[in-house]
């Protein structure tokens, strides 16, 4: 943090912290300890556990400035950043279907249309600052007053909002030219040719045995087979004695979150407000997407 008053703020509220472990620290050796800063979500501060509480502040404030300032240096391995950066901020999308697109070849490209509903409102921007992390917070679909609760419209009439169902936020490196209740145009996200990331909830299969759910092979149909579909051993006998957590076996297929990466946008559609996109994307229509520029790494995303 670049202000004092925030740091401050970050020391006191970690005082009796520190202190306890200054105090519980005085007879062991001396060894590196990481804390977890509520204020600051998904910041971790490292510091010697026999460290006097007087230093521990100092340490704190110290490495929440550094990383406020975007500082590279790592030498005492504090401050980690938060993952699940996006190449960009999205949009949110409804799956309407899938048609047949014809190039000027002749050829015929499987395409999805992606229609989007009144929304894809900024409702809140976040920062390092206020939220230890930078994002862009987006409300779609716009539905009545009295489908939301209370501290959901109080949220939303913060900034002028129409009352939307879905909220998702889209952290990024920066959030410059983002403002609250500012609307975000298709033509200007999104380009013909880009390459996007899609995320939605697949279709659900139901139960399912191991040869659809895992593509297991199945036995012999003929010479008196007893195990055509069967799934087979599941383990040894004595030792271990028990199955492997994680072995695949029959049981519940689909109906969850799945991601598509790098697909190609084939044409844009602002007056229809409708995305074209080669190939196919979760779900069923009517799912909702969230649609992203695609990651590549060391291009539009850093590689740390």
């Amino acid at each position: 943090m670049s202000s004092a008053a925030s740091i401050s703020a970050v020391t006191a509220s970690f005082s009796t912290l520190l202190c306890q472990k200054s105090h519980s620290g005085s007879n062991s050796a001396a060894r590196s300890m990481t804390v977890a800063l509520p204020a600051f979500h998904g910041l971790k501060v490292s510091f010697p556990s026999g460290a006097p509480s007087a230093d521990l502040r100092s340490c704190v404030a110290a490495q929440c400035a550094a990383a406020s300032s975007g500082s590279s240096s790592s030498s005492s391995g504090g401050v980690v950043s938060m993952g699940c950066l996006e190449a960009g901020v999205g949009m949110m999308g409804t799956k309407m279907g899938m048609m047949t697109v014809f190039t000027e070849d002749g050829k015929a490209v499987p395409c999805t249309v992606v229609g989007f509903h009144e929304g894809n409102i900024v409702t809140q921007v976040k920062s390092d600052a206020t939220d230890g992390y930078t994002a862009v917070q987006v409300g779609y679909r716009r539905v009545r007053d009295r489908k939301l609760t209370k501290p959901q419209l109080g949220h939303l009439n913060k900034v002028g909002a129409i009352p939307m169902r879905h909220l998702q936020e889209f952290r990024v490196v920066s959030a410059e030219g983002y403002e609250p209740n500012q609307v975000l145009q298709l033509e200007e996200i999104f380009k013909e040719g880009d390459l996007i990331d899609v995320v939605g909830n697949s279709i659900g299969k139901g139960f399912q045995g191991g040869i659809k759910r895992y593509n297991f092979a199945r036995g012999q149909m003929t010479h008196g087979s007893k195990s055509k579909r069967q799934l087979g051993s599941i383990g040894a006998g004595t030792t271990p004695g028990r199955v492997y957590p994680g072995k695949k076996m029959p049981g519940q297929m689909g109906s969850g979150r799945a991601k598509i990466r790098k697909l190609e946008i084939v044409k844009v559609d602002p007056e229809l407000r409708a995305l074209l996109i080669k190939g196919s994307v979760p779900g069923k229509p009517g799912n909702l997407l969230r649609i992203t520029p695609a990651k590549i790494v060391g291009k539009n995303i850093p590689k740390n």
